[in-house]
């Protein structure tokens, strides 16, 4: 660099902000490196800037030939990179890490290499791009926040192939020079009593010989068993009878779980009622219509659909069951979302089907089968779980006869579903075999009184038994 290009912005900063007369007082210009343009109207002073222009450009050029200033693509794509922990929702602050990849494992675009454990959700991390994992840096089962660093990935290598390798087939031994030797004997005949693999025997195989000597006449009772040798055994072996035990640690789904159903249990005051519905006319009619549904929607139309509806039905009619305690305020809700309980192998959890209170039984079948597929693929977000104004819980598919379920918090009732079973009931006066199931309601009673619990039930009930009430609204 001239000294002349370094004197013009080290001194007086940009040439353009400085008056030309400044400017020409303290910068020297050479008279046999000046452009010189020929023209009557252009001044000393502009003859003078275009020719300190000229250097300058001339000078700038010549940097940039001799020095570069960025490095190029391919060193930066071959920089290993560190992942961090994504961004969790606004109740979470920290969460478990579980690594499922190793050191030196290759891992493809958008392939899970560790999850996170929230109180509510796992929340996976999948690599960027195709590389290899070249260091984890949190241990398994750490406790890790937000934009901590997790593991440094290398990008794969553009040519070479990452998807994995047949195993190389063995090496063809080369022979060895021949070597002479004696002529092998001659092989020895079969007998008769060994007949040739792969051939049919003709003869009986050979008789085990009985005793010759005189058989011990030595009762049973009298007979003492001998004593085993010292050492015989290993000291070491574990007893086939051992008592062993195995700790755990519990994952934080499971401690939220266990905390809000015990916080229910401490705060509200839980009271149970039951009642019992005549499934009859509600199989018939999905018997009745379960092809075409399939049909038209590709969903199976089951029973949650009908005490969804149900639900929704009774909520509106006894609105303080939808209701929930504020402090020293009861919170009306005009609004019905449902919470699903859903169990997985992490859990219980409780996707929320909103706004219900104009669904049809398609809306809610599809509904449910979206969160369901999404619990079952660990897709669900924090903010499919969040709300809910009312619980529904079917035991009725692990089996469960009758139960009584736990209020989900700040919720004020959750309906209990079990198994279908047929029992002998009176229709009349006559006594029929009918599909029979038990259904509980458990209430905060602070805020429930039985007279709306037992009427909420019945409602349900009424609407499970024969749908048509829900059309004319009785």
């Amino acid at each position: 660099m001239s000294s002349s290009f370094r004197s013009a912005f080290g001194r007086f900063g940009c040439p353009a902000a400085r008056s030309w007369h400044t400017f020409r007082h303290n910068m020297t210009v050479k008279p046999n490196r000046v452009c010189m343009i020929s023209s009557a109207s252009v001044t000393s002073s502009a003859r003078t800037s275009i020719a300190v222009n000229h250097k300058l450009h001339r000078d700038i050029n010549n940097i940039s030939q001799t020095q570069r200033f960025f490095r190029t693509s391919q060193s930066v794509l071959s920089e290993s990179q560190v992942i961090n922990v994504p961004g969790f929702a606004d109740s979470i602050s920290e969460g478990d890490v579980k690594i499922d990849r190793q050191v030196g494992d290759v891992v493809q675009e958008d392939e899970v290499v560790c999850e996170i454990e929230t109180d509510k959700t796992s929340v996976p991390v999948p690599a960027p791009f195709a590389g290899v994992i070249e260091e984890i840096l949190v241990e398994d089962g750490d406790t890790v926040q937000p934009g901590q660093a997790l593991f440094k990935l290398k990008p794969a290598d553009g040519s070479a192939d990452t998807s994995p390798k047949p195993a190389a087939a063995a090496p063809t031994p080369t022979p060895a020079a021949p070597v002479k030797s004696a002529p092998p004997p001659p092989a020895a005949a079969p007998t008769p009593s060994a007949p040739v693999s792969g051939s049919i025997p003709t003869t009986m195989p050979p008789v085990t010989p009985l005793p010759s000597g005189p058989m011990s006449m030595t009762p049973a009772s009298e007979i003492r068993p001998i004593a085993v040798p010292e050492g015989r055994f290993s000291e070491a072996a574990e007893p086939i009878d051992a008592r062993t035990e195995t700790r755990v640690k519990m994952s934080r789904m499971r401690q939220r779980i266990a905390q809000r159903l015990k916080d229910a249990q401490n705060v509200c005051a839980m009271l149970t009622t039951f009642n019992e519905i005549d499934m009859t006319n509600i199989m018939e009619m999905r018997n009745m219509y379960k092809d075409e549904f399939f049909k038209k929607y590709g969903q199976k139309l089951g029973f949650m659909s009908a005490f969804v509806k149900a639900s929704a039905f009774a909520l509106q009619a006894q609105p303080v069951v939808n209701a929930v305690i504020d402090g020293n305020e009861v919170v009306y809700r005009d609004y019905i979302d449902i919470s699903v309980a859903v169990s997985t192998p992490k859990g219980l959890v409780v996707p929320v089907l909103r706004d219900v209170g104009p669904m049809n039984f398609a809306d809610v079948e599809l509904g449910i089968a979206a969160l369901g597929e999404k619990a079952r693929t660990n897709d669900l977000a924090v903010e499919d779980m969040d709300g809910g104004t009312f619980t529904i819980s079917n035991g009725g598919v692990f089996g469960s006869l009758i139960g009584t379920p736990i209020i989900n918090p700040p919720q004020s009732a959750i309906l209990g579903m079990h198994s279908i079973v047929k029992r002998p009931v009176a229709i009349g006066n006559n006594v029929e075999i009918r599909p029979m199931m038990y259904v509980a309601l458990t209430y905060d009673h602070r805020l429930i009184d039985g007279r709306e619990a037992v009427t909420f039930l019945r409602k349900v009930k009424s609407a499970v038994e024969d749908p048509r009430v829900i059309l004319v609204n009785i």
